[in-house]
């Protein structure tokens, strides 16, 4: 847990050093651009802005269930964070795993990269893919059938 505050932890430090110099040097102006702009990195690089993680074992079988696509991905990864972004609000509609968290689950990145945690892999329908394109996976959520209301019969 500790490994996935510690990219955003980084920015906010950084941000903060940063902003104190140029407080002290009277230029306020840039040290709050600063401060912003690294906390705001600091906050896209937090755990806080995927969706909650699940276990491999756990997010495989919900998808077995649903046909939701399972994302493997890690804290402080460029990449991880524009696929979450660019997904918006069809990011709750995936089954996400925090590699770091589940050794089960880098293993299983690790098989299907050559032996690399290379992420974001999502695994869609059983077959993996690496880093793929946002709008490819978007094309795939918004092709599935809309959840169904689990209280009554679907309309």
């Amino acid at each position: 847990m500790i490994r996935a505050w510690t990219p955003p932890a980084m920015f906010a430090l950084v941000g903060v050093l940063l902003a104190a110099a140029s407080f002290a040097r009277g230029d306020s102006g840039t040290g709050a651009v600063l401060l912003v702009l690294f906390l705001a990195l600091a906050g896209a690089n937090s755990p806080l802005v995927f969706p909650r993680s699940l276990t491999s074992a756990e997010a495989v079988r919900r998808s077995a269930a649903d046909g939701r696509p399972v994302v493997y991905w890690r804290p402080g990864c460029q990449y991880c964070v524009r696929l979450r972004v660019r997904l918006g609000r069809r990011a709750r509609r995936a089954h996400w795993v925090n590699i770091w968290r589940d050794p089960e689950a880098a293993a299983a990145v690790r098989a299907v990269n050559d032996g690399n945690e290379t992420v974001p892999t999502v695994l869609l329908a059983g077959r993996p893919h690496t880093n793929p394109d946002p709008a490819w996976l978007r094309d795939r959520i918004d092709g599935l059938s809309p959840p169904r209301d689990p209280g009554g019969p679907a309309r």
